[in-house]
C-alpha cells in the first residue's frame, strides 16, 4: 500500500465529435482510464481524470459536409451526446471539456505563441495535395490512397486504419480527394513545423536507452520503431477555416493542425477543472512528482509518446508522461469497427436498449479488453459473461447471503462461534486480495485484476457451498452462525473491491448491506480495511432487504441486437453497391440480333445435385423448351410455376450437367443481392410477343 498521497493526472483520449462513442472507444480507452482513476481515489490520492470533445478534426468538417449543416452544428450535436453517454455510463471525469471552448483556444494559442517566440518552430513552404475543382488544399484526411507499407488502398493521408502507420499525404500511393475522387496536384503553401528531428536523441535517450520496461510491447516497440527510422519535421498549421487561427501574422486562412491543438486540450481541461474547483492546475502538468498517464488506443500511440512529449519539452515547463498505456481494437462480431459505416454498438442506443445494466457492459468489455492484441465483442459473449459469471457466481452468492441472513436473523448479523480452520483459511484468503488487485490495476492489467476480483465471488460461492448453511441451521445453529458470519465478511469485501470495476453494482451492494455513512453514523469501509481489518461487518449490524444484482439477459434481448447489426450489413451493402463497369462497346446491328420474347414457365424441378439450377419448361410462343437457369437459391420451383418472362430465344443452346439449355430467362440483381425477373410489359400477355 501506498504510505502518503501522491497526485495524478489521468487523460484520456479525446473522442472526435463526428458521431457517438461505441464499445471500441470504451474498451480501449475509457473504461481502463476509469477503472485507474476511481482506484487512485479509493487509495486516496489527488486524481485530475480531465477528458473533452476533439473539435477540430477534418472528420467533423466531413461530417458537416455530408449533413449540409455546420462543422459548428455537428460538434454542438454530438458533444452533448457524448458527454451525457460518458455522465449515464459512470465514466468519473472531473472535468469533460471540449476544444471549441474559450479557455482552449486561449491555452492552444498560448502554447503557440510560446514555441515561435523561442524559435521552436521551422517556417517553410511545401508543396501539398490541392483539389483544383474544390479549390481548396486537401487536410490529409481528405486524401485516401494505398498505404506506401501495407498496401490497404483507403488509407487516410495521416495514417493507414489497417496497420497503424503514420505517414505524410504526399506518402501514399495513387491519392485521390475525397471531396471529388480527382487527383489532387501539388501546390505550394508556406506553414509552420515542429522539427521533431532535434528532439530524437532526448527521445531516445528517455524512451530506448531508458528502456521504458513497465510500458506495454506494443508501446515501445512502435515508438522504437518510430525513433529507429528517424524522425522528420512535422507541420503544426494546416489551410483550413476550420479550426484555431494561427495566432502570429502572415497565418491568414491558417489553423492550428489538429495533431498539434487536441493534446493540448488536456492542459486547457485541466484549467478548466481547477478554475471551478479552486485550485492552481500547475501542479498537475508541471510537477515533477505529478505521475501523467495518457489512456489512448494503439492509432494514437505516436502522438502521444513522440509528437506530443517533444511538444512539452520545448516548451520547457512541462512533465512528461510516465506511463501510455494504449490498447489494441476491439472489432465486433468479427468485423472491424466503423463510425462511417455504422458497424458499431452506440453507447447511447446500449443504454437505452438496456437500462441500468452499465455495468454488465463494462464487466464484459473490461474481461474482453484488447490489452495485447486485437480482440472481439459478440453478443453471445456479452450474453454468456452476464448469465454465467455475474448472475450465476457474484449475484448468486450475494443473494443467498442476503437473503439467508434475513431470515435467520431479521436482517442482523449474528454473533460467530469460534472459528474452524476452514473460516480462517478462508478469511486469510480473502485478506490477501486488495494487494493482488492492486498489482494487476497498477501494471494496467485490468482483465488479470478483475478476474481476480471475481476469485473472491468465487470464494465466497465454494465456501457457502461447502459449509452449507441452509442444512446445518437445522442442526448446529451456532455453526450457522459462524458461516453467515464468515459469508458476511466476504460479501463486505466485494462491496469494496469492485468499487473500481462495477461502480453501480458497488452501490447497490453498500447499500444492501447498508455500510454508507448515512446508514450506520460509522466511517464507510476502504479498500486497506479488507486486508487490515479483522471484521468488515459487525455482529449487530442490520443489513437491508435482498434485491437482484444482476438480471438474466435473454435469448430475445441478443437477437434485437444482431437483427439490428444484420439491418446496418444490408444498409451498408446497398450504399456501397457499385454497378458493373461498362462492357466492350458494341454496335447497334449487334444488339438487333438478340430475339427476347415473352414466356411462361411450364414446368420447374431442381437440378439434383447442385445448389443453384432449376430446370424449367418455358412456352415461348414459337415452341415449347427447356431452359436451365440458377435461380433456385432466390425461388422455389413452385414459386416460378406460371410465371411470365422475359427469354432471350436466339441464344445458342449449351450442355449443363447433361442437359441441354435452349436459351435464358433474363434477370437483374437488387443492391442487397437478390435475384429478381425482368417482367415483360403486363399488356405483353401473349407468348411470343416479342420485345424490344
Amino acid at each position: 500500500m501506498q504510505n502518503s498521497p501522491k497526485r495524478f493526472t489521468i487523460t484520456a483520449a479525446l473522442p472526435y465529435t463526428n458521431g457517438p462513442v461505441h464499445i471500441g472507444h470504451l474498451a480501449g480507452v475509457y473504461v481502463p482510464a476509469d477503472i485507474y482513476s476511481r482506484f487512485q481515489r479509493i487509495q486516496g490520492n489527488d486524481v485530475a481524470f480531465v477528458c473533452g470533445s476533439d473539435e477540430h478534426g477534418v472528420p467533423i468538417t466531413i461530417k458537416a459536409k455530408k449533413e449540409g449543416i455546420t462543422p459548428q452544428q455537428v460538434v454542438d450535436k454530438y458533444h452533448a451526446i457524448i458527454k451525457q453517454s460518458f455522465q449515464d455510463f459512470g465514466i468519473t471525469f472531473d472535468n469533460y471539456s471540449r476544444t471549441t471552448a474559450k479557455i482552449h483556444h486561449d491555452t492552444a494559442s498560448e502554447f503557440f505563441k510560446k514555441l515561435y517566440e523561442d524559435g521552436k518552430f521551422i517556417e517553410q513552404t511545401t508543396e501539398q495535395f490541392y483539389d483544383k475543382e474544390a479549390n481548396q488544399f486537401l487536410a490529409d484526411r481528405f486524401i485516401l490512397g494505398t498505404c506506401p507499407k501495407c498496401g490497404f488502398e483507403e488509407s487516410y493521408g495521416d495514417q493507414c486504419e489497417s496497420c497503424g502507420t503514420s505517414h505524410n499525404a504526399t506518402d501514399l500511393i495513387n491519392p485521390k480527394s475525397s471531396i471529388t475522387g480527382n487527383t489532387p496536384s501539388l501546390k505550394e503553401t508556406k506553414h509552420w513545423f515542429l522539427p521533431l528531428d532535434q528532439y530524437e536523441p532526448w527521445l531516445k535517450e528517455w524512451i530506448v536507452k531508458g528502456h521504458k520496461k513497465d510500458w506495454k510491447a506494443n508501446v515501445y516497440g512502435q515508438c522504437k520503431s518510430w525513433i529507429d527510422d528517424g524522425l522528420r519535421p512535422r507541420a503544426v498549421t494546416r489551410d483550413l477555416d476550420w479550426g484555431i487561427p494561427v495566432p502570429v501574422e502572415g497565418a491568414d486562412g491558417k489553423v492550428l493542425y489538429v495533431w498539434f491543438d487536441a493534446p493540448i486540450g488536456y492542459i486547457s481541461a485541466t484549467k478548466e477543472w481547477a478554475e471551478k474547483e479552486g485550485k492552481d492546475w500547475e501542479p498537475y502538468w508541471k510537477d515533477e512528482n505529478t505521475k501523467l498517464l495518457h489512456f489512448i488506443g494503439k492509432d494514437n500511440i505516436v502522438f502521444h509518446c513522440i509528437i506530443f512529449p517533444s511538444m512539452l519539452k520545448a516548451e520547457g515547463s512541462y512533465i512528461v508522461p510516465n506511463n501510455v498505456p494504449a490498447n489494441e481494437f476491439l472489432n465486433l462480431e468479427g468485423n472491424k469497427i466503423s463510425t462511417s459505416k455504422n458497424w458499431a454498438v452506440w453507447l447511447h442506443e446500449y443504454l437505452i436498449d438496456f437500462p441500468n445494466q452499465q455495468d454488465v457492459l463494462r464487466y464484459t468489455l473490461t474481461a474482453n479488453a484488447p490489452e495485447t492484441k486485437d480482440n472481439d465483442f459478440t453478443w453471445s459473449d456479452f450474453q454468456a459473461r452476464n448469465n454465467n459469471e455475474l448472475v450465476a457466481i457474484f449475484g448468486n452468492f450475494i443473494n443467498r447471503v442476503v437473503v439467508l441472513t434475513n431470515k435467520y436473523y431479521e436482517g442482523i448479523i449474528p454473533e460467530p462461534a469460534s472459528l474452524s480452520e476452514v473460516d480462517i483459511a478462508t478469511l486469510t484468503q480473502l485478506k490477501a486480495y486488495p494487494s493482488v488487485i492492486e498489482s494487476s490495476i497498477e501494471r494496467y492489467r485490468f482483465r488479470e485484476a478483475q478476474a481476480e476480483l471475481m476469485n473472491v465471488a468465487r470464494l465466497g460461492n465454494k465456501y457457502l457451498a461447502d459449509e452449507e448453511p441452509w442444512k446445518k441451521i437445522k442442526m448446529d445453529e451456532e455453526r450457522t452462525k459462524t458461516i453467515m458470519f464468515v459469508s458476511l465478511q466476504i460479501a463486505s469485501a466485494l462491496a469494496v473491491l469492485c468499487e473500481p470495476f462495477l461502480p453501480f453494482t458497488s452501490s447497490k451492494l453498500k447499500n444492501m448491506l447498508c455500510l454508507n455513512e448515512e446508514q450506520n453514523n460509522e466511517e464507510s469501509l476502504q479498500w486497506k480495511d479488507v486486508s487490515t481489518k479483522e471484521t468488515l461487518i459487525p455482529s449487530g449490524h442490520k443489513i437491508g432487504k435482498g434485491e437482484l444484482l444482476f438480471s438474466k439477459i435473454e435469448d430475445e434481448q441478443v437477437q434485437q441486437q444482431l437483427d439490428k447489426l444484420e439491418a446496418t450489413k444490408k444498409a451498408n451493402k446497398v450504399m456501397n453497391a457499385n454497378p458493373e463497369p461498362k462492357k466492350e462497346t458494341i454496335q447497334f446491328d449487334d444488339f438487333t440480333k438478340l430475339d427476347m420474347r415473352v414466356g411462361t414457365i411450364l414446368e420447374a424441378e431442381k437440378m439434383a445435385k447442385t445448389k443453384k439450377l432449376l430446370i424449367l419448361k418455358v412456352d415461348t410462343g414459337i415452341d415449347i423448351r427447356t431452359i436451365v437457369s440458377g435461380i433456385s437459391e432466390s425461388f422455389s420451383p413452385e414459386e416460378v410455376i406460371g410465371k411470365k418472362v422475359t427469354v432471350l430465344v436466339n441464344l445458342a443452346p449449351r450442355a449443363l450437367r447433361g442437359v441441354e439449355s435452349e436459351g435464358m430467362i433474363l434477370m437483374t440483381e437488387t443492391p442487397e443481392g437478390k435475384l429478381v425477373f425482368l417482367n415483360p410489359d403486363e399488356e405483353a400477355v401473349i407468348n411470343g410477343a416479342t420485345i424490344s
